[in-house]
């Protein structure tokens, strides 16, 4: 019964030690998208309505940022697995479910735009009239919230992770916080210097490339050994 427990146990962290590889593909993903960016909608509409009916935009959205996120969680998801013997598995857990919530809020944003603002876009270039107040219908409140809140957790989520990975082993130190802060950085960036996101995206994918590499071994025992029965 044991042996059997050890085989499936040691078959788990081999699977989420190849999970854990899709992190680096994740933020690569993200520096991939965030190589061009949509114009100003509100200085110039139309030339917001060509670049967001481009196929670059589509596949940018559905392929990086969408299914990006799905990579991202799942790797996460296998980072957590393998700190769960660590004296960080109570950070990791809690970082993976604000991941996870975060991720949630932020991709129905990302769907909002790689399905709603094409049809925008085309109904202006096509002389739909009204087709500018159908972006503000869009980008109202709801979505609004949904950024916030999204936003919350993506930063809390990349921070806790950040922490559990470098309580799980020095040698994650530096690569756990660089990885959560560059992810930070990356979020904040959206908002205020665009041009910094695929920098911040391309570190943070070094540091995962790094934590791909040592995570696997260094969760491999647990934080306390266990103590010899009489």
């Amino acid at each position: 019964m044991t042996t059997t427990s050890s085989r499936a146990t040691d078959t788990d962290r081999r699977l989420a030690a190849m999970g854990l590889w899709l992190l680096p593909v994740y933020t690569l993903l993200l520096a991939l998208s965030t190589l061009t960016h949509e114009p100003d909608h509100t200085e110039d509409f139309a030339a917001w309505s060509r670049y967001v009916t481009t196929d670059v935009f589509v596949v940018s959205h559905l392929g990086a940022s969408i299914l990006g996120a799905g990579l991202g969680l799942v790797g996460t998801v296998c980072a957590m697995v393998l700190m769960l013997r660590r004296r960080a598995a109570g950070s990791a857990l809690v970082a993976t479910a604000l991941t996870i919530i975060g991720n949630v809020l932020l991709t129905s944003v990302f769907a909002a735009a790689a399905y709603a603002q094409p049809a925008i876009g085309r109904a202006f270039l096509d002389g739909m009239p009204g087709a500018e107040g159908l972006y503000d219908d869009v980008y109202g409140a709801p979505l609004l919230t949904a950024v916030g809140l999204g936003a919350l957790g993506f930063v809390a989520g990349a921070l806790l992770l950040a922490r559990a990975l470098a309580r799980t082993a020095p040698s994650l130190r530096w690569a756990g916080w660089t990885y959560g802060v560059s992810l930070v950085v990356f979020l904040v960036a959206a908002f205020t210097v665009p041009v910094l996101q695929p920098v911040a995206a391309a570190v943070a994918c070094a540091a995962a490339v790094v934590v791909a590499l040592r995570l696997p071994s260094a969760g491999a025992q647990p934080a306390v050994a266990p103590t010899a029965e009489a």
